[in-house]
């Protein structure tokens, strides 16, 4: 069975993390962030970022409330999902992404300080966590 790649997205208005993750494996590491003008991407680096990885498919995460309704945000990052899928031809899915922010500054916090804590870190380590979370949600239940 060959290992799919996915790549994640963690939508932001001003920067967007990205990760990649292999199934085979069920983890995934950070790339970059790319900037974004209120919400609205780089297309070309998005462009660049799944030329490069190729991915199989790309998971996207939903900014939901704690309780779990949706916000504006949500409904950007929907936006955004949708326009990866239609512009590339890539399927696209979601995922959950309450607490991966939170998780993400904790994680690089263990791994250097504050000083490691720079929004682009914090947000490709968000994708990371939206990767990792999707794998557990979908493989791991699965098995």
């Amino acid at each position: 069975m060959q290992s799919k790649t996915v790549l994640g997205f963690d939508f932001g208005t001003k920067s967007i993390g990205v990760a990649v993750g292999q199934e085979v494996t069920a983890s995934a590491a950070p790339v970059s962030a790319i900037k974004a003008n209120d919400g609205i991407p780089n297309w070309d680096e998005i462009e660049a970022v799944i030329k490069e990885w190729k991915p199989d498919f790309i998971v996207v995460g939903l900014p939901l409330n704690m309780d779990g309704t949706e916000q504006e945000m949500t409904q950007r990052a929907r936006k955004f999902a949708n326009r990866v899928s239609g512009r590339f031809g890539i399927k696209v899915v979601t995922q959950d992404e309450r607490l991966t922010t939170t998780d993400a500054k904790a994680r690089l916090f263990e791994l250097g300080g504050y000083k490691k804590l720079t929004k682009g870190q914090v947000d490709a380590v968000s994708a990371v966590l939206i990767i990792e979370s999707y794998f557990e949600n979908h493989y791991l239940e699965n098995k």
